[in-house]
């Protein structure tokens, strides 16, 4: 409105030529004479913006809505086979329940305008119990907190990963319609450690093993923890065999190895944040690279962690949810 009212006052007023106007502000002689025309006739008036009109949307707000509801809901909830939604499968729902018709580019407009995005999907176990993660988040971790805070005790995330010999394959740059090739030699043998972070100063306690992962090993990763401190251990972990065991179990109740576990609920790997650094691991150590031997995979390996071990603050910012 400002752009035409000042456009006017030079036309009308101090009489600029029209081919002038249309150079400095960019718009078409037949708009100028129109904008002039509409000015004598209705004054004022016709300065008052007014919606031009366009194709009135096919669902009213009430069903838009009720379209939100049930996506939000999900496909299987509302009667559909697949997990997720596609724009094919949203016409096919809005069809039934409302009568209207929507092709596949009218139905991705839509889902912009209602808010939705295109995030890639994840799998979630079916075992999932939504409320014991709700009870361990309210409950559980602030009684942790309170009770090393009285205890002055260290709060450990513990966790054990396997590091494949073939490496991991990350996003890369390459020519349109050309997919990048890393040499693997296939081995099955993986490069396997313990690992634990702490809560409060991001420090990252790591041990490698050569054997599988059981019991007698994962207690004495836990003791090279303990060995150098006289604090108490709460010692957070998930419900692995070799964690709840008999012979773990045994140990944990041993008052001089000062260690009180605490299982996180199950399926709940979200919920541990040293998870996240192991996928920074393999970004920084395993990601798109090629291993000719077994020797090489450990010190490309050991290389990344003794990088986060001299990085607490990047530790750090994976408690994030914490």
């Amino acid at each position: 409105m400002v752009r035409r009212l000042t456009v006017l006052i030079d036309l009308l007023v101090h009489h600029v030529p029209v081919e002038v106007l249309q150079e400095r502000w960019g718009v078409s002689p037949s708009t100028l004479y129109e904008w002039r025309k509409a000015f004598l006739l209705r004054g004022l008036e016709s300065l008052i913006y007014r919606h031009g009109g366009g194709r009135p949307e096919k669902l009213p707000p009430t069903q838009n809505k009720r379209l939100v509801e049930l996506l939000d809901a999900g496909p299987l909830v509302v009667g559909f086979e697949p997990a997720c939604w596609t724009s094919v499968l949203i016409g096919v729902l809005i069809w039934r329940e409302f009568g209207v018709l929507y092709n596949r580019h009218d139905v991705y407009t839509l889902r912009h305008n209602l808010g939705f995005s295109f995030p890639k999907a994840r799998f979630v176990s079916e075992h999932l119990d939504e409320a014991k993660r709700q009870a361990w988040r309210r409950d559980t971790w602030p009684a942790i907190l309170r009770a090393a805070k009285r205890r002055t005790g260290m709060i450990l995330f513990e966790e054990e990963a396997s590091f494949a010999p073939w490496g991991s394959l990350g996003y890369t740059w390459a020519m349109r319609g050309r997919q990048p090739d890393v040499p693997t030699r296939g081995k099955r043998k993986g490069d396997k450690v313990y690992g634990a972070m702490e809560y409060v100063t991001g420090r990252l306690f790591y041990q490698g093993i050569e054997e599988r992962f059981n019991s007698e090993s994962y207690q004495a990763f836990l003791q090279m923890i303990r060995r150098p401190t006289r604090k108490h251990l709460f010692l957070i972990h998930d419900g692995a065999r070799y964690h709840t065991s008999q012979s773990t179990q045994l140990f944990f109740e041993t008052p001089r190895q000062r260690v009180t576990a605490h299982r996180l609920p199950s399926y709940s790997p979200d919920d541990n944040p040293i998870a996240y650094l192991w996928n920074k691991t393999k970004q920084r150590g395993t990601h798109n690279k090629y291993f000719p031997e077994f020797a090489v995979l450990i010190g490309s390996v050991e290389e990344a962690l003794a990088y986060f071990s001299t990085h607490a603050d990047e530790v750090l910012c994976l408690c994030g949810r914490y």
